[in-house]
């Protein structure tokens, strides 16, 4: 599993740097489809891994429940990290079109896996 994390993270800092997205889009989904996480322990370990300062008192709240996996969040949180960094050297090469028109399709395939996972 701490393979998976840090891959969740490398993607998500990826896409982040290409269309400026993060954790409720890319992590809490990742964390449903490919952790088999529930979706309270999905938010609150995407919570652990935008940690500071972004998600502290969410966080802190999820966690007090028992609902972050601290692991999976730093995990995350390195694969951001790096994953940024070559997300938004990628994104600024491409012709901005192209990147609303991918992210629009993204957003449309995520919709529709959750829809029918429901």
């Amino acid at each position: 599993m701490p393979f998976l994390f840090l891959a969740i993270g490398l993607i998500a800092g990826f896409l982040s740097g290409i269309f400026g997205i993060g954790g409720g889009i890319l992590i809490v989904p990742a964390l449903l489809f490919f952790g088999r996480m529930d979706q309270t322990s999905a938010t609150g370990t995407s919570l652990g891994a935008l940690l500071l300062p972004v998600g502290l008192l969410g966080a802190w709240q999820y966690y007090k429940s028992g609902h972050v996996n601290v692991t999976a969040s730093l995990l995350i949180a390195l694969g951001l990290f790096f994953g940024a960094y070559f997300g938004a050297r990628a994104g600024l090469t491409l012709n901005p079109a192209t990147v609303k028109r991918s992210f629009a399709v993204f957003l449309v395939l995520v919709a529709a896996r959750i829809w029918y996972t429901a």
